[in-house]
């Protein structure tokens, strides 16, 4: 068991790129969400062959603009962030975070920042793998300190449920709504409290006149949207139960 480490939290400072590319310092303190929720990305994100991690970008809707990752597993954690619709600001490596801990200067990036109807949330992207060491259990501790001073909320995200990867990463082939029929569109949010308790199948079926394919579409999106909704947990299939959201 990792002994919990000593934050002197007055020393607590952040540093991070304002939209012009301008670096600030400040203490933690004096920190706005709402500066930091147009914060350029701290580090610089690379590709090049051989490379050990996963880097790239995942186009959000909820930013309506590319956010970058450095691993499969950031990608899946701002793929996740993007589907839930509490959250409306999606940041990667918003700000850098030096503290005083244990007597000697730590300094850590966070991998993401949201900002959702709760209020900040400060994200930690870590594998289970590397969450079961000390270093990770240390940095995690004194970085949820510091974090939760603020008053604002700290996340470790580590492998999520297979099954809601699974249905978010095929829903988000659907996220963009400027590709979807707004006819279509339309026409089943008319009708969408029709829909409650019917499986996916029998929503498609209500809508037979329409093309196929492009009710799917429709249908899709507003699950990603969650519009309509059903049981994330389990697998979606034909027979999936839909509910309208409240």
């Amino acid at each position: 068991m990792v002994a919990e480490p000593l934050v002197d939290l007055d020393t607590a400072v952040l540093e991070y790129k304002t939209a012009d590319g301008d670096q600030l310092s400040l203490a933690a303190t004096a920190a706005i969400p709402a500066e930091l929720y147009t914060a350029r990305p701290m580090r610089i994100f690379r590709w090049y062959a051989g490379q050990r991690h996963y880097s790239g970008e995942y186009w959000s809707a909820t930013e309506r603009d590319l956010v970058p990752h450095e691993s499969r597993l950031e990608k899946a954690a701002a793929m996740i962030a993007d589907f839930d619709p509490r959250v409306h600001h999606i940041v990667a490596q918003p700000f850098l975070l030096l503290a005083n801990v244990n007597g000697k200067l730590k300094r850590h990036t966070l991998d993401y920042l949201l900002g959702t109807d709760y209020g900040p949330i400060v994200v930690d992207v870590v594998s289970p793998q590397r969450l079961a060491g000390d270093k990770a259990q240390v940095l995690t501790a004194w970085t949820r300190r510091i974090v939760q001073s603020l008053g604002w909320t700290y996340v470790v995200f580590t492998e999520p449920s297979p099954a809601v990867l699974d249905n978010v990463r095929f829903l988000s082939g659907y996220r963009r709504d400027w590709l979807i029929n707004q006819e279509i569109l339309c026409d089943i949010r008319f009708r969408i409290d029709e829909l409650g308790g019917s499986s996916f199948r029998d929503a498609e079926s209500r809508f037979a006149h329409r093309c196929k394919p492009l009710v799917r579409s429709a249908l899709l999106h507003l699950l990603w949207r969650h519009e309509l909704v059903f049981d994330v947990t389990r697998p979606l299939e034909a027979s999936t139960i839909l509910d309208v959201s409240q």
